[in-house]
């Protein structure tokens, strides 16, 4: 079965160049587009896809309060970010309220396709240059807080910036010469350290969630 996308994007011209990218791969069909969140929250009620494809930017409500809204019709959907926007605000709000993917409009088509399978698998996707700075804000925040709570080793460190990078465990075991049930502990073990302090709170909450996963 093919999986069934919604696009929401404001702008005809970004949806019919989306809508010939993506018409053209077998395992995708589009069911639906919306110019806007009213739109778009109709179009999940009416066709429930599995993937909806959200701009930020929109006329009557932003992507993150679409998204949001889209997810109490039905957590099962996912939604690929796919916006001009690059800064950490729209990011993290976004992740936050649920998003499995967070892709770049300057990203190459491929790395669109690649978010829509995964979140179709119900995995995670982000653009490479985004997931670090899950990891950056993770590193910022171990500094000031510390003495509060046990600091990651050296080779905890090397695991979570592995694991952002998007690499398995096996990739990681292969590279620091450990095995993956290994990496996979060391895993357990940041997981259990973060604390909740601000960014390292959302960090936490995304390793959490699986956002910082293979």
């Amino acid at each position: 079965m093919p999986t069934r996308l919604l696009l929401v994007d404001d702008h005809e011209v970004v949806r019919s160049g989306l809508r010939m990218l993506l018409e053209s791969e077998p395992d995708v069909e589009i069911v639906a587009e919306a110019a806007t969140g009213q739109e778009a929250l109709a179009a999940v009620a009416k066709h429930r896809p599995d993937v909806v494809v959200m701009d930020i930017g929109l006329p009557d409500m932003t992507g993150i309060e679409a998204a949001r809204r889209v997810k109490e019709i039905d957590a099962a959907i996912a939604i690929v970010a796919l916006t001009i926007h690059e800064d950490e605000q729209y990011f993290f709000q976004m992740l936050d309220a649920g998003a499995s993917g967070y892709v770049p409009k300057r990203a190459a088509p491929e790395e669109l396709l690649t978010a829509i399978r995964a979140a179709a698998r119900g995995e995670v996707y982000l653009y490479p240059s985004l997931a670090k700075l899950l990891v950056a804000g993770y590193l910022e925040g171990e500094g000031g807080t510390r003495s509060q709570r046990k600091p990651l080793t050296d080779r905890e460190r090397e695991v979570l910036e592995r694991v952002a990078d998007g690499r398995t465990n096996c990739e990681i075991g292969l590279e620091l010469t450990i095995s993956p049930k290994t990496v996979a502990r060391h895993r357990e073990n940041i997981m259990r350290k973060l604390n909740l302090h601000s960014r390292t709170e959302l960090v936490k909450y995304a390793i959490r969630r699986g956002i910082i996963q293979p």
